[in-house]
């Protein structure tokens, strides 16, 4: 019998109507404010929000104004120039996770590292915990797609694998699991931007999930249905209409 590593989740307190919410708060937007709106361009102004956000947390100055002026610093190029390639890696993810992870790294870290550091882990540790990341993505499991997407997240920036543009690389992640597993199949919902919003609870909670145990753990999930609720608000779908 094949273990579900995401069993654990459904026992903590409070994570699975958490998680419940958020969904229903994504499917609203998706399908009442989507319904015969949505279109190639929204899918790529959400990428490009996502990609600055990301940026930003990541250590940029750029603005999202600068970004589509063709201005941006080197973190936010870097990040954009992922966001361009990202859903074409959903196929790739779903069948070899690794292979995935490796890809976007070495697109988001060219000229930042040799180019035989790209797409590879730091060391023999950093390895063995991309394994075991890239293992949670195909895992069955009967565990909110959200919350997977969630814990993927959060074990790639706190295990900080690659030699560089580890968040950027963790929030990518988090956006294609977000898609590949159906919540969000056009990517039209903003998670990035909901973590630059929140970016204090975002970051203290990443800590918690690296060091505070399963309590900290717990509360990175809980964290991150809120988050999903944010970015789901976030979309060009609903900022667009207002």
């Amino acid at each position: 019998m094949t273990v579900d590593p995401h069993a654990w989740l459904v026992s903590l307190e409070g994570v699975p109507s958490a998680f419940a919410g958020a969904r229903d708060g994504i499917d609203v937007v998706l399908r009442d404010r989507g319904l015969r709106r949505t279109s190639p361009e929204m899918t790529a102004e959400s990428l490009v929000r996502g990609a600055h956000a990301s940026a930003v947390l990541e250590g940029s100055q750029s603005t999202l104004a600068e970004i589509r002026g063709g201005e941006a610093d080197e973190i936010a190029a870097d990040a954009v120039r992922l966001s361009a390639e990202l859903l074409g890696l959903m196929p790739v993810l779903r069948r070899q996770p690794l292979q995935a992870l490796a890809r976007m790294h070495a697109v988001v870290a060219v000229g930042a590292l040799p180019d035989d550091r790209l797409g590879r882990p730091r060391d023999a540790e950093s390895a063995a915990r991309l394994r075991g990341i890239a293992e949670l993505i195909t895992a069955p499991s009967e565990a909110p797609a959200l919350a997977v997407a969630a814990v993927v997240h959060a074990e790639l920036l706190t295990a900080a694998p690659f030699g560089s543009h580890n968040g950027i690389v963790a929030r990518a992640a988090e956006r294609l699991l977000l898609a590949a597993k159906g919540v969000d199949e056009k990517s039209l919902v903003v998670p990035e931007a909901a973590h630059l919003a929140l970016r204090p609870q975002y970051e203290s909670n990443l800590r918690g999930w690296a060091t505070g145990g399963r309590a900290g753990m717990h509360s990175w999930l809980l964290y991150a249905a809120e988050a999903y609720a944010a970015a789901a608000e976030a979309s060009p779908l609903v900022r667009d209409a207002d």
